[in-house]
């Protein structure tokens, strides 16, 4: 993802100093609880009042459920997150937020290192003491001690965590503890208040005060990502802690800022709470995420390929790009260029919010699809089966066109698809289409995301079956605007190249 190069999205944990370490460590092997004794309310908050004087009774209630973490371990080299630098509960604590770049120890790398002390938050969510925080916060951590705030300081195991959402589990073994209510994040709505609690800097607990100023943001390079926004201010070690609304229920877990220099700017995000409630019944209950898959690589529709697709009118869904054979897409019937515009009752925005969706539910599920196809709109049913490694449906790779002049794909070069060139790109024996050797980086192809070792499979809805076929549709092409699908490796997508001079 690109960043400003004057701003950097920074995870809230902090440290004494050292260099961040990026490896998971848990510290017990998984083991198998009954389902959370959570706390729910799910109405939506009272927007009809004014904006009290006081939050001090609300603060009363809440505090008790918000730690203090204390993590120990052994510093590692830095990792880069989603495009941006990094900090870990290992950044300095105090003076030059920056100074985690530093290399310490012996031999200028982590080998001979002291053993680095960080400190961050976390939120007690049930009364028998399973603890929410985020998974960058125990990342690679040998020991982890919680601070009530009675004073009590417990040595805190890892249950489970989840780097694909950022989110962790610990374990206290004491009970009756003050467990926080749960609100439903579904219904936040921006201009809501909110107040952040945590442990910024390792001061100590600490509470402040703001709104919510955006719903459904994707900001961190996380597979699963639907992130609150909002200006209350928080900084490093407010990682884990909790965002809370004005009746003191858990809206979400603080988890990043966007920066200058590692303090808060106002730009804030949060762990909406039913994703969070969501991973973390699994850890407890099964040690582990157990996530379903559609089985299919979707994309966002952008107004250019729902014109190409004959829905002009609606450019909110997710383009099925490839339907690999056996997967519950193609078992269901969805066809490569249909439109998902509904999954299990819920419209589908674009292609991350229909990935949330599939994620949310649970293999062997039966659910309904909305699809438009060529313009009708049609009723499907899939059974959903169990995500493993990197199989679930992802967003493929697309960039907009830019403005160019010439010819349809103008500074293309296609070949041939034979045993050579497939042994040497890669390519499955069940990908029909042309081979693209060369890009012109000045051309719209190459604007529009075309590379070299993709194949093209269709052109403006076309079958390519050769190199020939290629340069006789481009031949052919009654506008400067060509719809392309695309086979790379991770599967086939659409794209559009607009050589018109027009900006999509």
């Amino acid at each position: 993802m690109k960043t400003n190069p004057i701003m950097k999205l920074t995870l809230l944990a902090i440290a004494s100093g050292g260099i961040a370490f990026a490896t998971i460590h848990t510290l017990e092997s998984k083991a198998n609880h009954s389902a959370p004794n959570i706390t729910l309310d799910s109405k939506p908050i009272d927007r009809s009042g004014s904006l009290p004087n006081s939050f001090a009774d609300t603060l009363k209630r809440i505090t008790p459920s918000v730690v203090k973490i204390d993590i120990t371990g052994k510093a590692q080299p830095l990792a880069n997150f989603g495009g941006s630098e990094r900090l870990s509960p290992f950044e300095p604590s105090g003076g030059d937020l920056r100074r985690f770049f530093e290399q310490r120890g012996p031999g200028g790398g982590p080998q001979g290192m002291p053993r680095e002390h960080g400190a961050a938050s976390g939120v007690i969510i049930t009364p028998d003491g399973f603890i929410l925080t985020n998974h960058h916060v125990i990342d690679h951590a040998d020991k982890v001690q919680v601070t009530l705030q009675d004073g009590r300081n417990l040595t805190a195991k890892v249950l489970g965590d989840d780097p694909k959402t950022d989110l962790a589990v610990l374990k206290v073994d004491v009970g009756d503890l003050p467990a926080i209510t749960f609100a439903d994040s579904d219904r936040v709505q921006v201009g809501d208040i909110v107040l952040a609690v945590g442990n910024p800097f390792g001061i100590g607990e600490s509470a402040s005060m703001g709104m919510i100023s955006a719903t459904g943001r994707a900001t961190l390079g996380l597979d699963y990502e639907d992130f609150i926004q909002t200006d209350a201010a928080i900084n490093p070690g407010n990682s884990g802690g909790a965002l809370v609304d004005t009746q003191g229920r858990l809206v979400g877990i603080n988890t990043a800022i966007l920066s200058h220099n590692g303090g808060n700017n106002g730009v804030g995000f949060a762990i909406p709470s039913n994703l969070a409630r969501s991973v973390m019944t699994d850890l407890i209950t099964d040690g582990k995420v157990t996530r379903a898959r559609l089985g299919v690589m979707i994309q966002d529709l952008t107004p250019a390929l729902a014109r190409e697709f004959g829905t002009t009118a609606n450019t909110h869904g997710a383009l099925v790009g490839d339907v690999p054979a056996k997967t519950p897409a193609a078992k269901a019937g969805l066809e490569s260029g249909d439109i998902i515009t509904g999954f299990a009752g819920q419209p589908v925005r674009d292609a991350r919010s229909l990935k949330l969706a599939v994620a949310s539910h649970k293999p062997g599920e039966r659910v309904d699809l909305k699809v438009l196809r060529q313009g009708s709109e049609k009723s499907l049913t899939a059974t959903l089966e169990a995500l493993s490694g990197d199989d679930q449906a992802t967003p493929a790779r697309m960039r907009s066109s830019g403005r160019s002049e010439g010819d349809s794909l103008n500074g293309v070069a296609v070949a041939d698809l034979d045993r050579a060139t497939r042994r040497e790109a890669d390519i499955p024996a069940d990908v029909t289409g042309a081979l693209v050797t060369t890009v012109d980086e000045s051309a719209a192809a190459w604007e529009a995301g075309l590379r070299p070792g993709d194949v093209i499979e269709q052109i403006n809805h076309q079958p390519v079956a050769s190199a020939e076929d290629a340069v006789k549709l481009t031949a052919r092409a009654a506008t400067k605007e060509t719809l392309l699908q695309i086979w790379s490796h991770g599967g086939s997508h659409f794209m559009t190249v607009d050589e018109s001079g027009d900006k999509q």
